[in-house]
């Protein structure tokens, strides 16, 4: 039997709730992306871009995984096609923007708890938090698409049915209702409470969700079901801007095969790219490094005040050592480390795992070093 307590609760949420739709109703379009008008204000309409902001560090979380397979199509499962895609968003970002910090929630096939996600991305304090996930409608194999969202009132029944099935992967979890407050994956009531969580960040998240949606129309050649609201537990404690990516529909046959296939990911993949570019400004190398095509990197082993002798150790591990002289005398051992801040990188890696852990990168070369065999030391 429900409790007087209980119908007064969901009296005044309800209430709260039509109160918090009418500044939406003047505004949201009467007609949804699909051109049908029986679920309306289900998307949310591009408002004036706030002004870019610098992002230097990017949490891509791959949904689901390990246990939790989410939703699956003929072939393939969701978990192993959004941690596909989330790969390839990292690998692409950090060829073009090497100083960019790419963190994955996850890097193979392993469950982690929602709550867990977002704190990964708080403690790294990343600029932007992207959830990635395949969509799934029974009964309803034409329906196509991709559909961005943003954490906040599911105004349409669809919205609320995505949500409850990507919120309902705390089921795997053991103390989910300790965790979450006792919230409940199946409840309408307990979606209503979570989605009236206030978003500080609502305007850029929904900003960059739009910048999404159009890419993927434009580059993936995909079909946009538009920019969405609804209660996603995995967004509702993030503390930057954070969106929800459904890339495609797994029970649309040709959906699942574009999205099973590398090129395909890889589409889906550069346009998520291409819109976290429009968003914001990402670390890049510096105007002088950008400006030269003849810079280069070197890793820096050793410095000392006397050369060291041929027998020594480090000469043996390393073929490519070179030994420079400063104007002070003293001597620094280098190896070359390529043209790309990622090839220095993996050679610092290669060197670090010879045991020489104080390792770094530089710029090369450097004007002010000499290279010893020219003063006659070698």
């Amino acid at each position: 039997m429900i409790s007087l307590n209980t119908i007064q609760t969901y009296v005044f949420l309800t209430t709260i709730s039509l109160l918090l739709y009418i500044p939406y109703i003047r505004s949201a379009p009467l007609v949804n992306s699909v051109g049908v008008s029986n679920f309306p204000l289900a998307q949310i309409e591009s408002t004036d871009p706030p002004g870019k902001s610098k992002v230097y560090t990017i949490v891509i979380d791959p949904g689901h995984g390990g246990k939790d397979a989410g939703c699956s199509g003929n072939h393939s499962h969701e978990k192993d096609i959004v941690l596909a895609i989330g790969h390839h968003i990292k690998k692409l970002a950090l060829q073009k923007y090497p100083e960019l910090k790419i963190i994955m929630t996850r890097e193979k096939d392993k469950f982690i708890p929602l709550h867990e996600r977002a704190e990964i991305a708080n403690n790294s304090k990343a600029d932007l938090f992207l959830s990635l996930h395949c969509n799934s409608i029974g009964g309803k194999s034409h329906v196509h698409g991709s559909e961005t969202y943003v954490l906040g009132l599911h105004r349409a029944e669809d919205n609320l049915r995505v949500a409850k099935r990507e919120n309902s992967a705390i089921l795997y979890e053991n103390d989910y209702k300790a965790q979450y407050d006792g919230f409940d994956p199946s409840s309408a009531e307990g979606h209503i409470i979570l989605s009236m969580y206030q978003n500080a960040y609502l305007e850029q998240s929904i900003h960059f969700a739009h910048l999404v949606e159009g890419q993927l129309t434009s580059q993936a050649n995909r079909h946009s079901r538009g920019v969405k609201q609804a209660g996603f537990l995995v967004l509702r404690e993030t503390t930057m801007p954070s969106v929800l990516i459904e890339t495609g529909f797994l029970t649309n046959a040709a959906e699942e095969r574009f999205l099973s296939d590398l090129p395909g990911q890889k589409k889906v993949a550069q346009s998520i790219l291409t819109a976290i570019e429009e968003y914001a400004y990402l670390p890049s190398l510096s105007k002088e490094e950008s400006a030269s095509p003849s810079t280069r990197y070197g890793v820096q082993l050793l410095s000392t005040s006397q050369p060291l002798d041929k027998a020594h150790e480090l000469w043996k591990r390393n073929s490519n050592l070179t030994e420079w002289i400063t104007a002070s005398n003293s001597y620094k051992y280098i190896v070359p480390a390529g043209s790309s801040k990622d090839e220095a990188r993996k050679k610092q890696q290669q060197v670090k795992s010879r045991g020489i852990k104080d390792a770094f990168i530089i710029p090369w070369p450097q004007k002010e070093l000499v290279p010893s065999h020219v003063v006659g030391t070698k």
